[in-house]
């Protein structure tokens, strides 16, 4: 294998495999490796831990095609600090060369036949809204659960009817639930369980896409789903993901039907104010204590062996005066998720699940359960 090309789009390649290598946590070396192979004039580099696999490809000028396996973090480093220009890589014997104005490495490869099978890159035709996906995907995302002992919900479930498209996500301390209609964005499926870890890669390559200022020239994903994984493309990158089996909790149970209380405020004033409070917040278990009052609403943290702290904002509250607590951090996602300027926060009493949305957007709705407080 021997090829030139330039460093700032190998870098980024490089970037894009290697955040789905298994990294320090790989069972084996090999996982935390990435593949790379040269065929003609184009480079792919593919990084995976077996329940998530990140294909990127590049132009190259070859004059030899061949693959390898290199250690994924080594590789990012080394390209990392090359000089910008052209990069001259081969491999000779079990090293790969790597040159770059006086700059010169040698890393020595991973057994290339160890490296899992990949999918073959058959064309995916069914087109969908990058920008959609982008929306849904970055309100719901923050609700779903970092516990790997709860592995489904550690996943976004995609529901898609002929009328609508529903994104769910759950830690069962919190709710997000985003509605589009199908006409925006039309998915193959009918129901799928998504790794959330999957969607917040898909999401950063959207994101990437949209402030590249246009160098791709399709930014909407094509997608392929199989009963046992899905596939997306974004422009040079794929990504395929293991869908999560098994029966998601029943959470249209969980929203309540209507609300006694609301409380609207600024969303900058409430952020800001979060913001303010969060030097008092040092563990997991301080709680942030909301009085909901006429025409105010007073933030506090009572953190015993540090001290206290108060912000007041304006709001208007209609309802009983109610003083509720609740995570900060997930009270302040809930928040960031919301779209436009102002937040409504609708309670029925202290013990019962708040919703959190905007006045102008009924489709996005962050369910939220209080925190028990003497």
């Amino acid at each position: 294998m021997r090829f030139r090309c330039g460093q700032e789009n190998l870098l980024s390649t490089i970037v894009s495999a290697t955040r789905a290598t298994a990294g320090r946590a790989a069972t084996s070396a090999i996982l935390g490796g990435l593949h790379l192979e040269l065929i003609g004039d184009r480079l792919e580099i593919a990084g995976t831990d077996l329940d998530l696999t990140i294909q990127a490809s590049l132009a190259a000028a070859g004059s030899r095609d061949g693959s390898a396996v290199v250690p994924a973090r080594l590789l990012l480093e080394v390209v990392r600090v090359l000089p910008e220009g052209q990069v001259s890589v081969s491999l000779e014997g079990e090293d790969l060369e790597i040159q770059a104005g006086r700059s010169s490495y040698s890393i020595r490869t991973l057994t290339t036949g160890d490296f899992p099978v990949l999918r073959s890159q058959i064309p995916l035709e069914h087109k969908v809204s990058g920008s959609e996906l982008r929306k849904a995907f970055r309100q719901v995302i923050p609700a779903a659960s970092k516990d790997d002992s709860r592995p489904l919900l550690t996943g976004v479930l995609i529901l898609s009817t002929p009328e609508l498209v529903r994104a769910v996500a759950t830690d069962s301390y919190r709710l997000a639930v985003k509605d589009l209609s199908a006409m925006e964005l039309s998915l193959p499926f009918e129901k799928v369980l998504i790794p959330a870890r999957a969607l917040v890669e898909l999401e950063r390559l959207l994101a990437a896409g949209d402030s590249s200022g246009g160098d791709e020239p399709d930014l909407d994903p094509a997608i392929l789903v199989t009963e046992t994984e899905a596939v997306f493309q974004v422009g040079s990158v794929r990504l395929t993901t293991r869908l999560l089996d098994g029966s998601y909790p029943d959470f249209e149970q969980l929203v309540p039907k209507s609300y006694p209380n609301r409380l609207v405020v600024d969303k900058k004033m409430i952020l800001d104010a979060l913001r303010r409070i969060k030097p008092m917040v040092k563990e997991h278990t301080i709680s942030v204590r909301i009085a909901m009052l006429s025409d105010s609403a007073i933030l506090s943290v009572i953190a015993q062996d540090m001290g206290t702290v108060t912000e007041e904002i304006d709001a208007d509250y209609e309802g009983d005066e109610l003083t509720i607590a609740f995570n900060p951090t997930y009270l302040t996602e809930g928040i960031e998720a919301v779209e436009g300027d102002r937040v409504i926060i609708e309670t029925i009493d202290t013990s019962k699940p708040a919703t959190v949305r905007a006045p102008e957007d009924p489709t996005f709705r962050y369910l939220l359960m209080p925190v028990r407080v003497s």
